[in-house]
């Protein structure tokens, strides 16, 4: 393409990938369910590439993630339910009505007051529909992200730990009830509602102490790889492979490694 590139292009080139006709065979076969996946995909792929500080990938991310929500909005208008200008009508209407404070007269102190003031708008809109203080929270949420983003919306009613100490407490008592379920004759239904109820706790006592349980697993993922890799490479260059080393010899790389750090 020489002519600028707009969203009206990128929507003509998403009418045409699902032209019945003319368009691309893989795209036409395409419904919400089968796009899904990919949607997520890139969504993780847009937060990678910023985690990694990486601003050319980001840009190609952030483009294949809008073309995702174009994709969406394509299928829906060959369904008649919305198209893409409905989409963006959701988004404006939605962001000025929950921004008084910049598009009305409405005064905010601070950010943390602009927080507070956000959750009463998004509140005050789920009662007016009479739904759950946990709507709006979607089940294809990653676990950890979606257990915390409940147990944010609970606490703004009043369901919550009065501080981090219940908590610490709580996840003692998960752990415990876990152990006395582990053995040969465990029950694998009933070990998982108990390491559920334990990872639930976790994310708890995270949430409490300010940190987005999510994004930390994600930190310790990185290390723990970043360091058994390290490992693997010890392992070679000592003339044998990590499966052929003993625990106390690759225990002993660990802590070389975790030293190194």
């Amino acid at each position: 393409m020489t002519a600028p590139a707009t969203i009206e292009t990128l929507l003509e080139i998403m009418a045409r990938l699902r032209d019945p006709q003319h368009g691309c065979p893989w795209d036409q076969l395409q419904d919400f369910r089968s796009i899904a996946p990919f949607t997520l995909e890139e969504a993780y792929e847009v937060v990678d590439a910023i985690n990694r500080d990486d601003m050319d990938d980001l840009q190609d991310e952030l483009g294949d993630l809008l073309f995702q929500v174009v994709y969406h909005a394509q299928m829906a208008n060959e369904a008649g339910r919305f198209d893409f200008s409905n989409v963006l009508h959701s988004i404006c209407d939605k962001m000025v009505r929950r921004h008084p404070h910049v598009f009305a007269d409405e005064k905010i102190a601070d950010a943390e007051a602009q927080t507070r003031a956000w959750e009463r708008h998004k509140e005050s809109e789920r009662k007016a529909g009479a739904g759950s203080a946990l709507d709006g929270v979607p089940m294809a949420l990653p676990a950890l992200t979606r257990a915390c983003k409940l147990q944010r919306k609970a606490s703004r009613v009043g369901f919550d730990w009065p501080d981090s100490h219940g908590v610490a407490e709580k996840v003692e008592e998960e752990l415990q009830e876990l152990r006395a379920e582990l053995g040969e004759t465990a029950d694998p239904a009933v070990l998982a509602e108990e390491a559920g109820d334990l990872l639930f706790a976790v994310v708890n006592l995270v949430r409490h102490a300010g940190i987005d349980p999510e994004t930390a697993l994600h930190q310790a993922n990185r290390k723990f790889a970043r360091r058994f890799q390290r490992v693997e490479a010890l392992c070679r260059e000592a003339g044998y492979s990590v499966s052929e080393a003993d625990l106390e010899t690759l225990d002993g790389y660990w802590e070389q490694v975790k030293r190194e750090e």
